[in-house]
């Protein structure tokens, strides 16, 4: 397994100047380091990660990371499918990031993921897909363990599933749609098992004790969403983004 916490290379694209402060700010909550060696990044791996995002976080880090001797593939929006909300602006956004530095960012491969339409990759082509803090947001429209379906047919066997998720107390009451932004570990682990994929490992890398989860507007109510505007704000920044589980799985060889 490569410890991509010591990899120089990827410690220069975390400190590089194509990310911008807010992004690099993020990384004291996100452990972009420890958590991408704990799922066993390498340079040469073909790595999907679902809905990165118009801002794109996680590609700024491994499309240019990858880009030479492995494959990035951002499993972004489906827009004609998505109907939880409009993604167009936000694909467009994330398509003129890709188009300002072709340096970067010109070799980055395309899936397309909504609610209902999962086309991640071909096959068993994939080494590693990134799965992170969305879960919630497929559990609130059922369509969870139809994308869980098609991550496993996309990863090879022996591949590896790297999941984040906001994680709810264990004795906070359980809310199967998650429509509160948080999700209990063992539920998670349960879904995932259930579609193929065997618990290798978890770790507290992404953990914040200091996050309660009983927030009034739910896990919008903390950075970076901020939800409840100038309410308990200090309270809310003082705490940090959200407290969460990383988990890998393996699909079985």
């Amino acid at each position: 397994m490569a410890e991509a916490a010591r990899d120089a290379r990827l410690d220069r694209l975390l400190e590089s100047d194509h990310r911008s402060d807010a992004h690099k700010a993020r990384d004291r909550y996100r452990h972009p380091r420890e958590t991408l060696a704990f799922f066993g990044l390498s340079p040469t791996q073909a790595v999907a990660d679902i809905w990165p995002g118009s801002a794109g976080w996680t590609t700024e880090i491994l499309a240019p990371y990858l880009r030479d001797h492995g494959r990035y593939i951002a499993a972004g929006y489906d827009l004609e499918t998505e109907t939880s909300f409009k993604p167009e602006p936000h694909h467009r956004e994330y398509l003129a990031k890709l188009a300002a530095r072709p340096d970067l960012y010109d070799r980055v491969l395309h899936g397309r993921v909504s609610q209902c339409r999962f086309d991640i990759a071909p096959t068993g082509s994939v080494d590693l897909i990134l799965f992170l803090r969305l879960a919630h947001v497929f559990a609130r429209n059922d369509a969870l363990g139809r994308l869980l379906a098609a991550m496993f047919g996309a990863l090879k066997p022996g591949g590896i599933l790297g999941l984040t998720e906001h994680r709810a107390p264990a004795g906070q009451a359980r809310d199967p749609h998650a429509l509160r932004g948080y999700m209990h570990q063992d539920h998670v682990i349960d879904m995932v098992c259930n579609a193929g994929f065997a618990l290798e490992a978890s770790s507290e890398i992404n953990a914040n004790p200091a996050d309660t989860a009983d927030h009034p507007l739910g896990v919008w109510n903390l950075p970076p969403w901020l939800w409840g505007g100038d309410k308990d704000r200090e309270k809310y920044l003082a705490i940090g983004e959200s407290d969460r589980m990383t988990l890998r799985f393996r699909k079985p060889a």
